[in-house]
């Protein structure tokens, strides 16, 4: 009996080790690569385990130009870019990210590559602290110079899994999938054939439209405790002497009627002044800081949905909540200059305390303005909200039976 315990834990023990080495070896996740082969090879549209792949990139490439956010920043940032020079740039943004993600995201860069520029784009709904993606577990955060011995543990631990051994199984088969490459082929930035694909599967702009706007008025931020996370945050890059752009994510103005629509307005505002203060604060210090609002209500964020203009496709955005690159390259040349012949006049503007007021002001009679000239997003964005209040009130009545 005791000889076949020896031999049945044996042979389970080399099974485990097997799948570990060779998940580890083949790494369907690039969870531990950068700059070769491998995270060329074309995979399936939906990445798993992104942020594992980005922190042990951002180790190992050490950009000086840094990206922070969410998916928006993801999709629409480009890198590198000819403003930046021969600066080694990558885009750290996550999707599904929370403002905690890319704080966690900062705090990890600050330790293993010392970004000397960081540009981060925010919004309100995911202003928050809680653990948006999911598959960034926070030890994969260096806390330590010495990075690499630890992660290389980490990822072990991680390869003595079931599904990955079944991806490891589909790579050497050839049937994991050709879609798209790894975003870490673009310097973090998602491939444009994987947005594609995921178009498809949502049915085209149009059809995601009411979905993306769902999701946005659901979200739960801005939160207090996130503003002081951020504001932590940037004292923290300011004493590395980083020069930090903080920008406000030109998502479409039907999503700022929705949150309107929502009675989260005031909130908005509140929120974007918070941001204001922090900044103009940082620069106070000496900080070279500066916040930037490409959202609200301009020739680009009020480009007509699907379902006004009859269009398949949009110019600006893929749907609602995501910009395309044409406009991340806006945002970036209104930032760090260069061509800004394509920027339009009235796309983004510096907050500072002492505009505000007025700011804001402008930006309340825009909204009315754009509720009277696009009644069919308008009225669209008025179900999202309504749908929403009625399931919050639902979810009321039932926590309190």
């Amino acid at each position: 009996m005791r000889s076949y315990l020896w031999t049945v834990c044996g042979l389970s023990a080399l099974a485990v080790g097997g799948a570990a080495v060779a998940n580890y070896v083949v790494d369907p996740y690039v969870t531990h690569q950068w700059d070769n082969d491998t995270v060329q090879r074309l995979r399936p549209a939906r990445e798993k385990m992104s942020a594992w792949g980005k922190t042990y990139a951002v180790a190992a490439y050490r950009p000086s130009v840094l990206y922070l956010g969410n998916s928006r920043t993801e999709l629409g940032l480009p890198a590198p870019l000819p403003a930046f020079g021969k600066a080694p740039v990558f885009n750290a943004a996550l999707s599904g990210a929370s403002l905690g993600d890319a704080v966690a995201m900062a705090q990890h860069a600050l330790m293993v590559s010392r970004p000397r520029t960081v540009v981060w784009g925010v919004d309100a709904p995911s202003f928050s602290l809680v653990l948006g993606t999911q598959d960034f577990d926070r030890q994969l955060v260096a806390t330590s110079p010495d990075y690499f011995p630890r992660r290389a543990l980490l990822d072990l631990r991680r390869a003595v899994s079931y599904d990955m051994t079944e991806d490891t199984l589909r790579v050497l088969r050839g049937t994991f999938g050709s879609v798209c490459r790894s975003n870490l082929a673009f310097h973090g930035q998602r491939d444009t054939s994987c947005i594609l694909d995921h178009m498809h599967g949502w049915g085209g702009t149009a059809a995601a439209v009411l979905p993306r706007l769902h999701e946005f008025v659901r979200g739960e931020g801005p939160t207090p405790d996130a503003l002081q996370a951020f504001i932590d945050t940037v004292t923290l890059l300011c004493g590395t002497g980083a020069q930090l752009r903080i920008y406000l994510n030109p998502t479409h103005a039907s999503m700022h009627e929705a949150l309107y629509q929502r009675g989260k307005w005031a909130a908005l505002e509140q929120w974007q002044r918070g941001l204001t203060a922090a900044i103009d604060q940082a620069r106070a210090g000496g900080c070279n800081a500066r916040l930037y609002d490409f959202s609200g209500y301009n020739s680009v964020t009020t480009e007509p949905l699907p379902q006004a203009s009859g269009a398949k496709e949009m110019i600006y955005y893929w749907e609602p909540s995501h910009y395309r690159d044409n406009v991340g390259r806006m945002i970036l040349a209104s930032m760090f200059g260069g061509d800004t012949s394509a920027v339009p006049t009235d796309f983004g503007i510096e907050l500072s305390l002492p505009m505000l007021d007025r700011f804001q002001a402008v930006q309340r009679t825009a909204r009315d303005e754009y509720r009277r000239a696009h009644p069919v997003e308008a009225a669209l964005a008025r179900a999202v909200a309504e749908s929403e209040a009625a399931a919050a009130r639902r979810a009321q009545l039932t926590q309190r039976r």
